[in-house]
């Protein structure tokens, strides 16, 4: 059961890495004018590595809570999904308000 739990950990982790390189591959910046998207880039990087400290903690939360048996892998999944829904609707917001500001 251990290595099951690890795998799914693994994958979750996977998971997330490839869809915050999604996001860093393909910021979305490409609604400002090209002048305004380097520094979009630049600043959706700061807020990807301000979140993941954020992100990881919420990951082995999670982890521990499994062990636990306190949820199950659908559980784990299905919040895990929305978090990171929710993380990214919120630094799409915070991207959002420094961009005007600039």
């Amino acid at each position: 059961m251990k290595l099951r739990q690890r795998s799914l950990v693994f994958a979750f982790f996977l998971l997330l890495i490839a869809y915050s390189t999604a996001w860093t591959a393909d910021p979305p910046c490409n609604r400002y004018p090209p002048a305004k998207q380097s520094r979009c880039a630049e600043i959706w990087k700061e807020l990807n590595d301000q979140d993941a400290p954020i992100i990881a903690q919420f990951g082995l939360d999670q982890q521990k809570r499994r062990e636990e048996g306190r949820i199950d892998a659908r559980q784990h999944l299905a919040e895990n999904m929305a978090f990171i829904k929710h993380v990214t609707q919120k630094r799409l917001e915070r991207l959002r308000a420094r961009m005007e500001q600039e």
